[in-house]
């Protein structure tokens, strides 16, 4: 058993302060001289950016759709290892989990009998560690019945203890005074009240909060002032113990040296429902790239050095190198995928789409994630000489893994301006958001699954990729609706799907090491 000091920050809808108050707990506690893990619930890459400047340590993510709810307690001791207290941000409302419907909700949860609509929520996971919860209340507009409010939400379920409550946006004493008076009676603690305070504010954009890489400067400054709200207007002390109640976990923590070791974990979902194997979307009759990590074709400049590490530990076999895109254009990407790259063998180096001129020495490999190339498209378009590298990498059969932005970016143009042109596709802006989680299958080979292999992902973007798809679809969606989507091109596999790794580890197997049948 390992015993974790650990809250879940929630609130009752999107809006209420939870970023805001969850970072500035995790800065307030690394300022007293704790280790604070910070976890935040949900696929959304930008929050945790936040979490990892307020706590100098990789922000997680802890999604039980993607990664499926058995290696949620798994995640979370494998990023907490060695802290004094883990934070975790919630999504959206407390009980608001993933749209599908109760049947297809059974099947992805292992039958267990939970609540139906819950699968992913913030109450979902909050159970699943069996940690207390807070609650984070918008009290601009109301008084005594914040009563009712909180009393709500902590006996819709019995199984989720919702343990405290902070009010957020407290216009004065005599409103605060009011508030505490309403909620004496309804056996919630409050742990803190918070005034709205214009210096905590993050701006936002079109998919959420600007990201920290864009704003280095003024979220240091975000930061420091939530962490300065929160000391003032929150018990700490009564918090922390709240935390330490928390009870000990059992079961090991998640490592990637055995998630890679078990590629077979990347058809889950269809082992946990055989009605998902029929009724595929119809792809073209395709034969796509096997995948499998090897140098590119070419001279003395892409041999691999002798490398270490535990994948390969008594070895002198080269550490191919795996190229990541990052920097302000691409700052979408789970912790646990470089983890996963490295524990399957690969030296990940990082370079920057805006500044480097060339791919890392010795690039055999490359990953593109998510992010927000549409802000960067002239500075990306104007650095020519690595556009033509990424070309010749593709050219010469290099595995290339693109998601979301990473697709954008290997088309021919992005709003006019010219990408990479590795894939026959123009992508453009438009009005019109695409959200939420997927269902899907791989129609053929490719660099990061065999064909029919089954994953959970979620899509969130602004643009448009016109053609959607090329002569080999990336995948085949199953859920919620039927269409292909996405490129397999060569060795090339580019797709709008973000997925999580930690749920299919197989992918970083074979997009290192390739199926031992090849």
């Amino acid at each position: 058993m390992v015993n974790v000091p650990r809250l879940v920050i929630a609130a009752p809808a999107s809006g209420s302060g939870k970023t805001t108050v969850a970072t500035g707990l995790m800065r307030a506690f690394a300022d007293a001289g704790l280790a604070v893990s910070p976890h935040k619930v949900g696929p959304d890459y930008i929050d945790p950016g936040y979490h990892a400047l307020a706590t100098g340590r990789p922000g997680r993510n802890l999604d039980a759709y993607m990664c499926g709810p058995e290696r949620i307690a798994p995640l979370f001791l494998h990023g907490a290892a060695g802290c004094d207290l883990a934070l975790v941000e919630g999504v959206m409302g407390l009980y608001d989990g993933a749209s599908v419907d109760s049947a297809r909700e059974a099947l992805l949860q292992g039958g267990g009998g939970r609540r139906a609509g819950e699968l992913a929520s913030t109450a979902h996971v909050a159970k699943l560690l069996k940690a207390p919860v807070v609650l984070v209340v918008d009290a601009s507009s109301q008084s005594r019945s914040v009563a009712a409010l909180v009393h709500g939400f902590a006996s819709w379920d019995p199984e989720v203890r919702v343990a405290g409550v902070i009010l957020n946006k407290v216009g004065s004493d005599r409103h605060e005074a009011l508030l505490r008076e309403a909620l004496a009676e309804s056996g919630v603690p409050v742990l803190g009240a918070l005034r709205r305070v214009a210096a905590v504010d993050t701006p936002s954009r079109h998919l959420g909060l600007v990201p920290v890489a864009e704003r280095s400067a003024a979220a240091l400054a975000a930061v420091a002032a939530q962490a300065s709200q929160v000391r003032e207007g929150c018990d700490l002390k009564g918090l922390l113990a709240l935390a330490h109640s928390a009870p000990p976990l059992t079961g090991p923590a998640w490592d990637p040296y055995v998630g890679v070791a078990s590629p077979g974990s990347l058809d889950r979902a269809s082992a946990l429902d055989p009605a998902l194997r029929a009724d595929v979307p119809a792809g073209p009759g395709i034969q796509g790239a096997s995948g499998g990590l090897h140098p590119p074709r070419g001279g003395a400049a892409h041999r691999m050095r002798p490398g270490r590490g535990r994948a390969g530990e008594g070895t002198t076999a080269a550490r191919p190198v795996v190229a990541v895109a990052g920097g302000p254009a691409f700052t979408f990407s789970y912790a646990e995928h470089t983890e996963l790259l490295r524990a399957a063998g690969a030296e990940v180096v990082t370079f920057d789409p805006l500044r480097d001129e060339r791919l890392p020495d010795r690039t055999a490999a490359l990953v593109i994630g998510g992010g927000f190339p549409e802000m960067y498209a002239p500075e990306l378009s104007a650095n020519e000489p690595l556009r033509e590298a990424v070309a010749d990498l593709a050219e010469r059969g290099a595995p290339i893994a693109a998601e979301c932005a990473g697709l954008l970016y290997l088309c021919r143009s992005l709003d006019g301006k010219p990408m990479c042109g590795v894939l026959p596709a123009e992508a453009r802006m438009s009005g019109r958001l695409t959200l939420g989680y997927r269902e899907a299958v791989a129609l053929a080979d490719n660099p990061l699954a065999a064909a029919g292999t089954r994953v959970r992902g979620h899509e969130f973007h602004r643009t448009v990729v016109e053609p959607g798809t090329g002569a080999a679809p990336a995948w085949g969606m199953t859920h919620p609706e039927r269409r292909v989507e996405g490129f397999v091109q060569g060795s090339v596999h580019a797709s709008y799907l973000h997925t999580h790794w930690a749920g299919s580890p197989g992918v970083a197997h074979r997009f290192v090491a390739g199926p031992a049948r090849r």
